[in-house]
């Protein structure tokens, strides 16, 4: 099954490290990271993972709960949770889901044969609220996830969501935004007081709106 920006994030019900939950039922109302990871005790993943750890924080202020997956068992979870908190000095409160089935890996298309048969590739799905696919990202096994990247497309989303504006190329929280092409340019004088700097009548940065 191939997922699409837009379309709707499949259920499931899965074994995890915090008992059995049914994923729906976890979101609840926020935005949710689920991240595959190919197997346990893998040296990138254990960073990956003990990195997701240490931005509780930053996940929680952004109303995002993050889940993982990975095609081992349950209590292999558990031992490998214990050697990234070490490694990473942290505390892992985030269900990892036992995936020996494939069952989430299947319905997220997270198994590409060509790089692997059994493993899953390191995929990033980031879903809002209202349990629809706003960004996914497939990296080689090699290569490590980038988090600040991710948290800056969810500051991104959830600021594009609630104003007519997008975000530039190499924009961070607090950079100026483009106005939307939907809006007219004297409606947005009214709508972005802080001013708009024309570049081009399709080209029309305003301040980041939410920041006082």
């Amino acid at each position: 099954m191939t997922l699409h920006l837009g379309d709707e994030a499949p259920n499931f019900k899965a074994s995890t490290t915090l008992g059995v939950i049914d994923f729906y039922t976890f979101l609840g109302n926020s935005w949710g990271l689920l991240l595959s990871h190919p197997a346990d005790y893998t040296p990138v993943c254990t960073t990956e993972l003990g990195r997701t750890a240490q931005l509780h924080e930053e996940f929680k202020k952004r109303n995002v709960k993050a889940i993982a997956v990975s095609v081992d068992g349950i209590d292999d979870h558990y031992e490998w949770i214990k050697d990234i908190n070490e490694v990473k000095a942290t505390s892992v409160e985030f269900p990892l889901i036992a995936d020996q089935n494939r069952m989430v890996s299947t319905l997220y298309d997270m198994i590409h044969p060509n790089a692997s048969g059994t493993q899953t590739v390191r995929s990033v799905f980031i879903i809002s609220p209202d349990k629809k696919i706003r960004l996914t990202l497939t990296y080689p096994a090699s290569t490590g996830r980038n988090f600040n990247e991710i948290l800056r497309v969810i500051d991104s989303l959830q600021l594009t969501d609630n104003y007519k504006v997008s975000t530039p190329a190499d924009w961070n929280p607090g950079d100026d935004v483009i106005i939307s092409n939907a809006v007219k340019t004297e409606d947005a004088i009214s709508q972005f007081p802080k001013g708009i700097n024309e570049v081009k009548p399709y080209l029309r940065y305003t301040p980041q709106p939410d920041i006082e």
